[in-house]
């Protein structure tokens, strides 16, 4: 299938080119601020929260989407010191699921913010050990508005 040859990631590394530049100073350990659990899943954005955010200017905003058919739970990890974090779906009927497994409905959300990082709700997704649990529907988008600790 497409997505066991890996369509997806190379179609990914054809349009978003990493550019070598030789340095002089020592090597580091690779670092990195996010992974996400299952290939299936493609985090497509990782930036500083927009205006929408202005009393949280440290914020930062990670979209990811499930790039092919059927569903999927994942882990999205973070190295970032992360001491809350809120979701927003991008379409409606979309197969977010809560703690129980019960189905969750977008006016159902309580931590949720819209496009603009605007938050709609006060609370927050759990945080545990393994990072965030997400679960996603097929071509499904999510954001999620993680707020520092420091």
């Amino acid at each position: 299938s497409f997505q066991e040859a890996g369509v997806i990631q190379q179609a990914y590394n054809l349009n978003f080119l990493f550019h070598v530049v030789p340095t002089r100073c020592a090597q580091r350990p690779a670092w990195s601020a996010f992974s996400v659990s299952s290939p299936a899943i493609v985090l497509e954005t990782g930036k500083q929260a927009g205006a929408g955010a202005r009393d949280r200017p440290e914020a930062v905003v990670v979209r990811l989407h499930k790039a092919c058919g059927s569903t999927v739970t994942a882990w999205l990890q973070t190295s970032l010191p992360v001491k809350k974090a809120m979701l927003r779906v991008h379409a409606e009927g979309l197969g977010v699921r809560g703690n129980g497994g019960q189905s969750l409905q977008p006016c159902a959300l309580t931590p949720s913010c819209d496009l603009l990082e605007h938050l709609a709700a006060q609370g927050c997704l759990p945080l545990e050990q393994q990072g965030l649990r997400l679960s996603f529907t097929p071509f499904r988008m999510l954001s999620v508005l993680l707020l520092p600790s420091h």
